[in-house]
Parts: C-alpha cells; structure tokens; sequence
C-alpha cells in the first residue's frame, strides 16, 4: 500500500498542528521520546522534526509533505511546492516577524549604519542575502539562542529575531529598526511527491480539510426561531457568511433560521436578536467549514 510521509514540526507548532488534525478528523498519538507518531489513517506516515529542518527533508524526498514557516524555507533556499498557508492562532493572525534590532541608546537608525558590524541570528543565510542584496557589509554570526542577549553582553552589534509584538524585543533593552521578512506557516510538497497522482489527491484531501478546520477556529453557527413579519430585521442584523437558511416552522407565523457568524460578534448581536423578537437562540461550535 502506498503511503504518505508526513512532517510534524517539533516545538511550538507541535500541539497545534496535532490539534488542527484532530478537528480536521485524524487523531494523531505521540509517545515519548518517539519520532514517529501514530495516526488513525493506514495511508499516513507521520515523522516528527524540527521545523528548521523540514523544508530539506521534503526537498531532498526524506518526506512527501510537511509542515514549516516560509522563514525556514528561504533559509534553506529549499525548493518545494507550497500547498497553502496555515494561519493556526485563533484570536492573532498575526504572522512572525523576523525584524532588525539594536540597543535602543545605540547610534544604529537604520540597516545602513551597521556597516562592518557584528549581527547575531539563527536566520544566517537569509540575514546575509538581505544585507547583501543592499551592499552593505556586515558579519553575521549563527545563534544558538538567547539572541537578545547576544547584543546585551556586547557579543554582536546587533541581531536579526523573531517576534510576534516586539514585547520580549523590548524587555532587553533593544528596539526594532527594520522588519526584515513575515512568515506564516506554510503547507509544503517534494516537487516529485506532487507530480504522483495518489499522492496529491492525498494532499489536497488534507489540505482541503486543514483549511476547512482553521477556517472554522474563529466561527460559530448559530440557529433562532424568527417571528416571520421580523425576518427581515433580523436578517439585518446577522453578519451572515452567506446568505441564512431559513425554513417555515409547524406554526405559519414563525420561522426557523440558521447561519454561521464570526465568534467575536455573537456578544453584540444577540441582545440585538432578543430586542427584535428571535428567541431560541442556540450558538454551537464548528469542527470545519469548507
């Protein structure tokens, strides 16, 4: 049986990427200090690595398909096919942000004045292409961690880290001059893997319900009972995804209705709904909408 090798990516998108599987309808089981885990489908095979990593071994055919940002992709200078992105957060969209930062009482405004200065980052590859793509000279030096700390001890000059908000950025001490790049995490395929017929079936299957899933994260649905001569109120009212189903109830002067609304507006528009006459109101969650 032919099957297809996965990537889970280990670390900070480990837990999220196993729960999006489950509201997409696999159950994925990892065990200690197991590289390998179990997934309820016979025509997956799920190997664990670091994000950092994934773009090479689905490059070079280790995996078919893998999970990993678009930061690590350019780092690798990997060549895949990217399937879609996967936007995980449910409340932040925000995506990472690789940015350029110096102590905030430095003489440092701009990339260009960091000529023939030390920059500390794990992003060496892709810092080194953006400061030359600019001429301007610099040495970047690989960063095993604790980055901010690096320009901190006088260890670099500066450096080239990953943030969301900046907040952990500025408790060093330091402050953004430049936003290098943005990175959401991206759906990727062997360039052959996506050329064999079952195996993309397989991965647009997946992609299809992953989508489907994180889609689904941020929505709700929702059903009343609508008196009929206040259906057109109400339909005002409801930010609908598309257009409500509505269906006669036993009684001719009531009316069924149900719809999908963004989670965040429920607390706003139901007392609007009780106000004009719905009643009955039912809010449920969503496992995927496609």
């Amino acid at each position: 049986m032919e099957q297809l090798r996965f990537g889970i990516p280990k670390g900070s998108l480990e837990k999220a990427t196993i729960e999006l599987f489950a509201k997409s309808g696999w159950q994925i089981e990892v065990h200690s200090r197991n590289y390998f885990p179990d997934i309820d489908d016979d025509e997956i095979q799920c190997s664990i690595c670091r994000a950092q990593e994934m773009s090479r071994y689905v490059e070079n055919g280790t995996l078919d398909v893998g999970i990993t940002g678009l930061d690590w992709i350019l780092e690798n200078e990997s060549k895949v096919h990217v399937v879609t992105d996967l936007v995980y957060s449910k409340v932040s969209k925000r995506p990472a942000r690789w940015v350029l930062a110096v102590p905030a009482n430095s003489e440092y405004k701009k990339p260009e004045d960091l000529k023939g200065k030390k920059i500390a980052t794990e992003l060496v590859n892709f810092t080194k292409k953006y400061f030359e793509e600019r001429n301007i000279d610099v040495t970047v030096e690989f960063s095993w961690g604790a980055t901010e700390a690096k320009v901190v001890s006088g260890l670099a000059d500066a450096i080239v880290e990953v943030t969301e908000t900046g907040s952990t950025i500025r408790a060093h001490g330091l402050v953004i001059i430049e936003d290098l790049m943005q990175s959401f995490p991206k759906l990727i395929v062997n360039v052959n893997s996506w050329e064999n017929p079952w195996k993309r079936k397989k991965i647009e299957q997946i992609a299809t319900l992953l989508q489907g899933a994180l889609r689904a994260h941020s929505l709700v649905g929702l059903k009343m009972n609508v008196p009929s001569d206040k259906m057109d109120i109400i339909r005002n009212i409801l930010p609908s995804l598309k257009a409500p189903t509505i269906a006669p109830l036993l009684d001719s002067s009531w009316h069924s209705l149900e719809t999908i609304v963004e989670e965040t507006v429920v607390r706003e528009i139901v007392p609007k709904l009780l106000e004009n006459g719905a009643q009955g109101i039912v809010e449920y969650p969503l496992n995927k909408v496609i």
